[in-house]
């Protein structure tokens, strides 16, 4: 835990010393729920729901920045409702000056659901990819692919949940 904590704090201070940018964003998810039951595996209808939030873009280079956000955002599927907090953090590499490829993990944090929450693990932990087009006045355009890799049940219970989603953003860094 305390090795955790001071590989934070020197991440922290690293990148306070490059250049950033704060930005908001928000936008649409595609959602679903991959369930696992005694061994076999089904995905449940899909969902549409919205996130929003703020993001830090760290320079590094030219080519590479990290870009930690904070996004609420409403998933799930057709049966099964979840609100998280969810905390990406990626590593941005420009492939021109205006397209960049995304990826790293997330962290998401269950709010609530409509599924019994004594039965539900607090913490998502997942893998995002994506692109982003970036213009000149601070707008960009996003898309990403998130594939949660832990299971949602807590152990024990004799079924697993798995989010995954798709999702289209619009946002403004200042």
């Amino acid at each position: 835990m305390k090795k955790g904590l001071l590989l934070i704090a020197m991440l922290a201070i690293t990148l306070s010393a490059s250049a950033q940018k704060f930005g908001v964003k928000g936008g649409l998810n595609f959602s679903k729920v991959k369930v696992n039951t005694l061994g076999v595996s089904a995905f449940a209808e899909g969902k549409t729901g919205f996130y929003l939030g703020g993001l830090v873009d760290f320079k590094l280079s030219e080519k590479f920045h990290v870009q930690p956000e904070v996004l609420f955002s409403l998933e799930g599927s057709d049966n099964l409702d979840f609100t998280f907090v969810n905390i990406p953090v990626l590593a941005k590499y420009y492939v021109t000056e205006k397209l960049n490829i995304q990826a790293g993990p997330h962290f998401g944090f269950i709010l609530d659901s409509d599924a019994n929450t004594d039965s539900l693990k607090t913490l998502n932990l997942g893998v995002d990819v994506g692109l982003a087009y970036e213009l000149d006045n601070g707008l960009f355009f996003d898309v990403r692919y998130n594939h949660g890799i832990s299971n949602l049940v807590k152990d024990g219970v004799g079924t697993e949940f798995y989010e995954r989603a798709y999702q289209l953003g619009l946002g403004y860094r200042f």
